[in-house]
C-alpha cells in the first residue's frame, strides 16, 4: 500500500519555509529561544485554526495526542505556558509579513481570470473580552480591534491587511496599503478622502466610489439616460475650488475630470456613485461597486469559519499573531483546494480537513471515501462467513 503523509503535513507544503526562516531572521524572533521555536509556534496555531479547538489547553491536549507525527512536520508539542509567552512577545508583523509572502506567490495559481485587478477596500470589527479593554476600547461599543483588507476580487483572497485598534479611522489605514498601478479600487465612504483619489488616479487607477449628500461638484456635461433602467444620471463633473480645512489650499482633484452616476439599487435607494472612468458603461460601473458586496461576504465566512472570535490571549501581540494566522490559514486552504482541483464549496473541503487533520490521506482524494485497508479487507471476509 503507497505510505501518504498525514493531511496537515500535505497542507504545510503550502507554506513558503525558506522565505519563513529568512523572515525569522530578520525580525530576531528565534533569538534566545529554549523551548518554543517560532515554526512550532506557528504550526500549533494553525493546528487550532484547522482543527478547531478554541483555547490553548486544547491545542496542547490535542497536539500531544499525536506527538509521533509531529517530528515529520518539523514541530514539537507545545507546553500552555510557553506558548502563551510566544503569543505574548514574538513579534506580530513576522506573521504578516508571511502572509504577504504567500499572497504574492499564489497570484498565478489562484487568478481565474486575465484582466484588469480589481481590489475591494473595507474594514470590519471583530469583538473583544473586556480583558483587552486597555489598549482596544472604543467608548461605549467595549473592546474591539478593526481588521482592514485590501480584497483582489478576482483571487478571492486579501492582498493587503492591516489590524488595528477599532477606533482608528478606516481612511487613515490607506496610506499603508500599496497602491497597484493600472488596477482597479472599489471602496464605500469610510475612505472619503479626496487626496487618496487623486494618488489613484496619478498611478493610472480606476476608481469606483459614493458622494457624500454634502459635496456637490460643478457639472460640466449631462448624458442621455434609459428611460426604464436603474440609470437616473449619468454626467461628467469636476470636483474642484479651494479647501476651507487647509486655509484655501487648492482642491487635490482640481483639473480632473470626474463622473457622477445616479443609481436607483433594487430596494430602492439612491446611491450617487463617483468615478474616474469616463467611458465605460454606465451599468458597468453600478456592477463594480455592487461587486463590493464580495468583501462582505468574506468578512461573514472568516468570523464564522475561522477562529477569531474567541481569542488565545488578551494582549494586542497575540491577537495581532491569531488573526493574521487566520487568514494564512485561509489562503492555505483555498490553494490546497485549488491543487487538489477540488469540485466541493471551500466550506464543505474545509470540514473535511478538519475531520481528516492528521489521518494519512492523501490530499487529491479527499472528497472520496479512503480505500480499504488490509484489515478492513479481511473483516469484511469474516462477516461474509
Amino acid at each position: 500500500m503507497r505510505h501518504h503523509n498525514s493531511l496537515f503535513h500535505q497542507l504545510l507544503q503550502f507554506v513558503p519555509w525558506g522565505r519563513f526562516e529568512q523572515l525569522v531572521e530578520s525580525h530576531g524572533a528565534d533569538r534566545r529561544v529554549r523551548r518554543m521555536t517560532t515554526k512550532s509556534q506557528l504550526i500549533a496555531l494553525m493546528y487550532g485554526q484547522l482543527a478547531g479547538v478554541q483555547s490553548l489547553r486544547e491545542i496542547e491536549q490535542g497536539m500531544s495526542s499525536h506527538a509521533q507525527r509531529l517530528y515529520h512536520l518539523g514541530a514539537a508539542k507545545p507546553a500552555r505556558s510557553t506558548f502563551a509567552d510566544a503569543n505574548a512577545t514574538r513579534p506580530a508583523q513576522l506573521f504578516a509579513d508571511l502572509f504577504a509572502v504567500m499572497t504574492m506567490s499564489a497570484s498565478s495559481g489562484l487568478r481565474r481570470f486575465v484582466r484588469e485587478a480589481v481590489h475591494l477596500v473595507d474594514a470590519t470589527s471583530i469583538r473583544l473580552s473586556d480583558v483587552s479593554r486597555a489598549w482596544a476600547d472604543y467608548e461605549a461599543h467595549g473592546a474591539l480591534v478593526k481588521l482592514h483588507v485590501d480584497f483582489d476580487a478576482d483571487r478571492s483572497i486579501p492582498a493587503n491587511i492591516a489590524i488595528t485598534p477599532a477606533r482608528v479611522n478606516d481612511v487613515s489605514m490607506v496610506e499603508t496599503m500599496p497602491i497597484e498601478p493600472g488596477a482597479t479600487y472599489v471602496f464605500d465612504l469610510g475612505y472619503y478622502d479626496f487626496s487618496w483619489w487623486a494618488q489613484l488616479v496619478a498611478e493610472g487607477c480606476r476608481f469606483v466610489t459614493r458622494l457624500k449628500t454634502h459635496t456637490r461638484p460643478r457639472v460640466i456635461e449631462e448624458r442621455s439616460v434609459e428611460a426604464a433602467g436603474c440609470i437616473c444620471a449619468d454626467r461628467i463633473v469636476a470636483i474642484d475650488g479651494r479647501l476651507k480645512s487647509a486655509r484655501g489650499a487648492h482642491h487635490p482633484l482640481a483639473g480632473i475630470a470626474l463622473r457622477e452616476i445616479v443609481v436607483i439599487t433594487d430596494d430602492g435607494r439612491t446611491l450617487r456613485l463617483l468615478t474616474n472612468d469616463l467611458k465605460a458603461p454606465a451599468t458597468d460601473i453600478a456592477a463594480l461597486y455592487k461587486a463590493r458586496w464580495q468583501v462582505e461576504l468574506f468578512f461573514r465566512w472568516i468570523k464564522q469559519h475561522l477562529k477569531i472570535k474567541r481569542f488565545l490571549g488578551t494582549s494586542e501581540n497575540a491577537i495581532r499573531i491569531q488573526i493574521a494566522v487566520a487568514l494564512i490559514v485561509f489562503l492555505m486552504l483555498r490553494l490546497a483546494a485549488a491543487a487538489s482541483r477540488s469540485t466541493c464549496s471551500l466550506l464543505t473541503f474545509v470540514r473535511l480537513v478538519r475531520a481528516n487533520l492528521m489521518h494519512l490521506r492523501p490530499l487529491a482524494g479527499l472528497a472520496k471515501p479512503p480505500p480499504p485497508t488490509a484489515s478492513d479487507t479481511r473483516q469484511q471476509e469474516l462477516n461474509l462467513c
